[in-house]
C-alpha cells in the first residue's frame, strides 16, 4: 500500500535544528512544503499532495509522525495523537511558543528555496500542523502560508489554549509586521470543528486584512479535515490558486 501511494515520490533525509526527518519530494517549479495532518502522511494527504504537484510546483513532503502510505483508522490515530503530544519537537500543550520543529521546517524552505529559486516559497500545514506554515513566515522566503484547521495547542482542560496560534511573542511580532507590509495569509476550516477553537479570531486580530478566511458550514460533527477527509473541492482549488497567484504570478 505504502509504495502504491507514494509512487512517483523520491524520499531522502533532512537534517537541521537538532532534528533528522524524512522528506518525500516530487515536481518541478517553485517550492511547496505540504505538512501532514494526525495521523501521517495517509493516501489523502497524498491525492493533495499529488495535486500541488500537478499544478506546476516542487513539492516536499516531510514525514514528522506515522507511517507514510498507511490508511486512516481510529487505532492510528489514536497512536499517532499520543506521539504529538509527547514528542519534544511539538509544542502540543505550551500556550506563547513555537514549536521546535518549526526551525527544521523554516530550513527545509530555505534549502528548497535555493535550489528552485521562484518568487518565495509556499507551505501548507493541517491539524496539529496547521500553524505551522504561520510560524514559517518569520522567514521572507515564505511568501505563500496556508492554514488548514489549525489544532494546536490542544485545548483540553484549558479554553485560552483554543484561541492560541502556537507562536512566540517575538515570532507573533515578525508575523504582524509581514502580515502588514502584504504578506496573505490563507486560512480553513469547518466553522462546526471545535479542534480550530477561536483562533481565526486571533488571526484575524494579528494579521488584519491580510487573513484570508474560508469558513466552510459543517454537515456532521467529523468536519475537519477540509483539504483531505472531509474534503472540499472548492477550497482545494483555491489553495492550488493561492500558491499559483503567489508563486507563479510574473514569476
Amino acid at each position: 500500500m505504502t509504495t502504491d501511494v507514494l509512487a512517483g515520490w523520491t524520499k531522502s533525509e533532512f537534517s537541521a535544528a537538532g532534528f533528522t526527518r524524512d522528506v518525500y519530494r516530487r515536481g518541478t517549479g517553485p517550492g511547496v512544503v505540504v505538512v501532514h495532518e494526525i495521523p501521517g502522511i495517509t493516501p489523502k494527504v497524498t491525492q493533495f499532495a499529488n495535486e500541488v504537484v500537478d499544478r506546476g510546483f516542487t513539492v516536499l513532503m516531510p514525514s514528522l509522525v506515522g507511517t507514510p502510505g498507511r490508511e486512516v483508522s481510529n487505532g492510528y490515530i489514536a497512536s499517532s495523537m499520543t506521539k504529538v503530544c509527547i514528542a519534544r519537537e511539538f509544542s502540543s500543550w505550551a500556550m506563547n511558543q513555537t514549536s521546535p520543529i518549526i526551525g527544521w521546517l523554516r530550513a527545509l524552505a530555505r534549502n528548497l528555496h535555493q535550489e528552485v529559486g521562484g518568487p518565495g516559497v509556499g507551505a501548507v500545514g493541517m491539524c496539529f500542523s496547521g500553524g505551522f506554515a504561520l510560524a514559517m513566515m518569520v522567514d521572507d522566503i515564505m511568501v505563500a502560508p496556508v492554514l488548514s484547521q489549525p489544532s494546536m495547542p490542544f485545548a483540553v482542560g484549558k479554553k485560552d489554549r483554543g484561541a492560541d496560534l502556537n507562536l512566540s511573542p517575538d515570532d507573533a511580532l515578525v508575523v504582524a509586521r509581514r502580515a502588514a507590509e502584504g504578506c496573505q495569509v490563507l486560512g480553513l476550516r469547518y466553522t462546526g470543528d471545535k479542534l480550530v477553537g477561536t483562533r481565526f479570531e486571533t488571526l484575524r486580530h494579528l494579521l488584519g486584512d491580510a487573513f484570508i478566511a474560508v469558513e466552510l458550514p459543517s454537515s456532521a460533527k467529523s468536519d475537519h479535515s477540509v483539504l483531505t477527509e472531509q474534503r472540499d473541492d472548492a477550497s482545494v482549488e483555491q489553495v492550488l490558486a493561492f500558491f499559483e497567484s503567489k508563486l507563479t504570478a510574473g514569476a
